[in-house]
Formats: C-alpha cells, sequence, structure tokens
C-alpha cells in the first residue's frame, strides 16, 4: 500500500512539474509577451492606450512646467505693481511684455486709459471709461484662460474614456479565451492562463493612462482657476486705482 501510495505521488508531482513547464515555455505571461500572443484587436487598444498616455505624461510636464514658471512672473509682476511710482511710469518701463498674462492684461488696460483718458470732462465719462477699460481686461483675460486651458481638454478625454477602452480590450480576450477553450476543449490553466492575463493586461494599462491624466486635470484646472482670480482681483485693483486718479484730475479742474 505505501508503495502505491508512492507512485500515485511521483506522478502528481511529474504532472504539476509537467504543467508548470508547459506554462513557462508557451505561456509566457511577461508585457511584451502578453502583446505578441494577444490578438489583433487587443494589440491595437494596446498600442492606443500607450499613444494616449505617452501624450498625456508629454502635455503633464509641460503644463506642470509652464504653470510654476507662471506663477513666479505673476508673483513679480505683482510686487513690481505696488512698488511702482505711477502707472504710466511702469507701463514706460515694463520690459516683460510676452508669455505673461499679468502684463497683457495691464497693457490692455493702460493702451485704453491712455486713449481715453484726455476726452474725460464729466463723471459719467469718467465712469464709462472705469467700464471700458475693464471690458477690456475681462477681454484680454478670457483669451489668456483659453491658451492657459489648451490641451487639458485632451487629459479629461482620456481618463474618462480610457477605462472603457482597456475594458474593451478585457472583454475582447476573454472571449478569446472561451473561443479557446471551445475549440480546444481543454479548460487547464495553461491554456486559459494566457487569454486571461492578455484581457487583464488591457484593464490594468487602461487604469495605469486614466489615473495620471485625471489627477493632472484637475490639479491643473484648480490651478488656472485660481490664476482667474488673481487676474480678476488685479482688474479690481487697477480700476481703484484709475478711478482715485480721475478723481484727483476732477478734483484738481474744479480748483
Amino acid at each position: 500500500m505505501n508503495g502505491a501510495e508512492e507512485a500515485l505521488e511521483i506522478v502528481k508531482v511529474a504532472a504539476d512539474s509537467g504543467a508548470a513547464t508547459t506554462l513557462a515555455t508557451h505561456g509566457d505571461l511577461s508585457m511584451w509577451a502578453l502583446f505578441a500572443q494577444a490578438s489583433l484587436i487587443v494589440k491595437l487598444v494596446i498600442i492606443l492606450l500607450i499613444v494616449c498616455s505617452f501624450w498625456s505624461w508629454t502635455i503633464i510636464f509641460a503644463k506642470m512646467t509652464y504653470l510654476f514658471k507662471l506663477k513666479e512672473k505673476a508673483d513679480r509682476f505683482e510686487e513690481a505693481f505696488w512698488n511702482c511710482s505711477s502707472l504710466e511710469s511702469f507701463y514706460d518701463d515694463i520690459s516683460d511684455r510676452g508669455d505673461n498674462p499679468f502684463v497683457a492684461i495691464f497693457i490692455a488696460g493702460m493702451k485704453e486709459w491712455r486713449r481715453s483718458r484726455t476726452r474725460i470732462h464729466s463723471t459719467l465719462g469718467a465712469q464709462a471709461l472705469i467700464e471700458r477699460i475693464e471690458n477690456v481686461m475681462r477681454v484680454t483675460i478670457g483669451r489668456e484662460i483659453d491658451y492657459l486651458e489648451q490641451y487639458i481638454g485632451f487629459l479629461a478625454t482620456v481618463g474618462s474614456t480610457a477605462p472603457f477602452v482597456g475594458l474593451f480590450g478585457t472583454v475582447w480576450g476573454i472571449m478569446n479565451s472561451f473561443e479557446s477553450i471551445g475549440l480546444d476543449q481543454n479548460t487547464s490553466l495553461t491554456s486559459v492562463a494566457p487569454g486571461i492575463a492578455e484581457a487583464l493586461f488591457a484593464t490594468a494599462l487602461g487604469l495605469i493612462v486614466t489615473i495620471p491624466a485625471v489627477v493632472a486635470y484637475i490639479k491643473f484646472s484648480s490651478d488656472i482657476n485660481r490664476l482667474q482670480s488673481r487676474m480678476e482681483a488685479f482688474i479690481d485693483e487697477f480700476s481703484a486705482i484709475v478711478s482715485r486718479q480721475l478723481e484727483d484730475k476732477e478734483q484738481q479742474g474744479a480748483a
């Protein structure tokens, strides 16, 4: 009896060893092997997700660098603005005219101020001038925000669609696994594992693409909203200075 049990144990170990060897040689589950043995549809899904991931990370690094530099420029501009002796001298001396939304907004307001200030002869005219200056500066804000939001819409699109693209690859891979089971009449692990691993690989890749895109989109949207709030606050501050100068001019004219 002991001899029979030992023989059965040897046969079982040999069978397990043969299955493991078959899985290792014919069912390599590395990422490259999964891609190589995947069907054409799943390969296209994987390639699409990789391309989306590459473009997403390109946008993320570029936008992160740009927004970081823009915050530094905004801080320097506001510090210089509040330390200037007058709007006129600051406008004449300003040198950083490009790639800075705050400078663009300030220049738009100053151009309208210089264009119309000599024609102000009443309080109503002064109020109309202030409204025109604010309108011009807000239009400039709109253009600058559109530029800042460029390409981040792609991150939102990737974040919302990549999981479903990966899920499509998963479903297709599982369909192939069941089809293989039906054709070979074999439900062993060695025949099912590659197809299931291929399917799960598509799902995992979809999540890998989605998570950074969603996080970056939320972060960039929050940063842009804060910058927009700073721009709008700057308009209010600029309007207050212009209004004060107009009042001083009116008082001097009355005297």
